[in-house]
């Protein structure tokens, strides 16, 4: 972009200013930005419903791995369309597993009527987790339907009916 400087400003001295140092930045590379996002996503989902046994980068094959690790202004190789069959059923079932804690801390909080959403999830005001799930299991290269089919699944084992029906 071309910034117009007013006379007055043309012979000031002093550090470099913030708009002159940001258009030298180099351009980020946008897809391993949302790549990083995705990780983070998982690492939150993790952390948050203290699921075990989850290895966040066994849910990535070899070029997702090294990704992470690069700068983020560098064109990386990202992992393509064809996936090992090992890796998308890890992932698969790692979104399962966060659906149903997900449908768990849902029913346990409407169990303990007493706690509001607002003590029992203080940084997490409108976030549906079963919604970030059916969105990473398209980052993922997992079918959509496959979770929400679960999502459902779990509602109706937990006896909310009503929400499984809507």
């Amino acid at each position: 972009p071309v910034l117009d400087t007013e006379d007055a400003w043309m012979s000031v001295e002093g550090p470099v200013s913030i708009v002159e140092l940001a258009l030298e930045q180099k351009r980020i590379h946008y897809p391993l930005v949302e790549h990083q996002f995705v990780l983070c996503t998982i690492l939150y989902a993790i952390m948050r419903f203290s699921l075990k046994s989850v290895k966040p980068l066994s849910l990535f094959d070899s070029k997702g791995k090294n990704a992470f690790f690069k700068d983020l202004t560098s064109i990386q190789l990202l992992p393509s369309g064809d996936m090992d069959p090992n890796v998308l059923s890890i992932r698969q079932q790692f979104l399962v597993k966060v659906v149903t804690a997900a449908v768990q801390a849902l029913c346990s909080s409407q169990k303990a009527q007493e706690v509001s959403e607002k003590e029992l999830f203080p940084f997490e005001k409108g976030k549906n987790w079963p919604t970030l799930a059916v969105d990473l299991a398209q980052y993922l290269q997992i079918s959509e339907d496959v979770v929400k089919r679960h999502y459902v699944c779990e509602l109706y084992s937990y006896g909310m009916d009503h929400l499984g029906e809507e």
